[in-house]
């Protein structure tokens, strides 16, 4: 890595340091503060702008690294409460990459199949080939979380009685830390970002959503519903943030009451993983470049 480069990845550290979760204990989620930008203040978003683009632009090149090495995949999981700017946030972080190397699931309520399986199993079918970027809108999480406050949603995935017990969601996040650890060792790259945004501008967002004709059809009665067990949800994420952040597998609690920031952030945790990979174009052995040099021969002896 170049002495430039290197500089640029410092910087890109210091950013992304105080929201990266590598070791759950002691995590608090209160101790993020969903309206943070970092050194950004509110007169900077001409930078934050050209900063973001400059790390799409990045993100694009070292994808194309990533796709010709074939080596890792990367899957990329995003969680939130509604409203938090998922669906945004993936559309401009990932606007510079090359769609064949990039596929996006969106995990909705689960199929009458899915729930004859474990409840890895949809999920694991999704997981990114090798030299791909696999993003998970919604995932696996949402089976300690939305279950886990929902709990008929529990009844419905028919789970033998004697295994219901107080510890299911102690045994469910082991099963997912274990399993993240697996894909680690098989040249997944695992990175999960949690949108933490506020009660109030979560609040604000559906007011816009109800109040723009152009936005009406975002908007779902159940979202006021899902409000009501804000609470719950909050201790559910903390929970699960601390029993599942590791080295191989961290969790970026990312600020989300400005979008322009949580942009930023999402974009640059990305770019750093990259760069840390130190990607390269495959060499041409021996082999390979005596069949491009006849390739080349017939070409060139091409008439007309």
């Amino acid at each position: 890595m170049d002495k430039k480069r290197r500089e640029i990845l410092k910087k890109i550290e210091k950013l992304v340091d105080p929201y990266r979760i590598t070791k759950g204990k002691g995590f608090r989620l209160k101790d993020i503060d969903p309206g943070d930008t970092g050194e950004f203040g509110s007169d900077q978003k001409p930078r934050a702008k050209e900063m973001l683009a400059r790390g799409i632009r990045w993100m694009a090149e070292e994808q194309d690294k990533f796709y010709a090495a074939d080596r890792h995949s990367m899957l990329l999981v995003f969680q939130a409460m509604d409203a938090a700017g998922k669906d945004g946030t993936i559309r401009h972080v990932m606007s510079g990459v090359n769609p064949q190397g990039c596929q996006v699931y969106s995990f909705r309520q689960p199929s009458m199949e899915e729930l004859d399986h474990d409840f890895l199993w949809r999920y694991q079918r999704c997981l990114p080939e090798r030299g791909r970027i696999g993003i998970f809108n919604r995932s696996y999480y949402e089976e300690v979380l939305v279950v886990r406050v929902r709990k008929e949603l529990l009844e419905r995935q028919k789970m033998p009685r004697d295994l219901v017990t107080r510890d299911i969601w102690r045994d469910r996040l082991e099963d997912i830390a274990g399993f993240e650890r697996y894909l680690a060792r098989q040249g997944i790259v695992v990175l999960k970002f949690f949108l933490h945004v506020s009660r109030k501008e979560q609040k604000r967002r559906f007011l816009e959503r109800l109040d723009n004709p152009d936005k009406n059809w975002k908007f779902s009665s159940a979202d006021v519903t899902e409000r009501g067990y804000w609470r719950d949800y909050m201790a559910a994420c903390e929970d699960a943030i601390r029993a599942t952040a590791s080295r191989e597998a961290p969790w970026f609690v990312i600020p989300a009451d400005n979008k322009w920031f949580t942009r930023i952030l999402v974009s640059t945790a990305i770019v750093e993983v990259f760069w840390k990979l130190e990607l390269a174009y495959p060499r041409a052995d021996d082999a390979r470049r005596k069949e491009l040099a006849a390739a080349r021969q017939v070409l060139v002896g091409e008439t007309g």
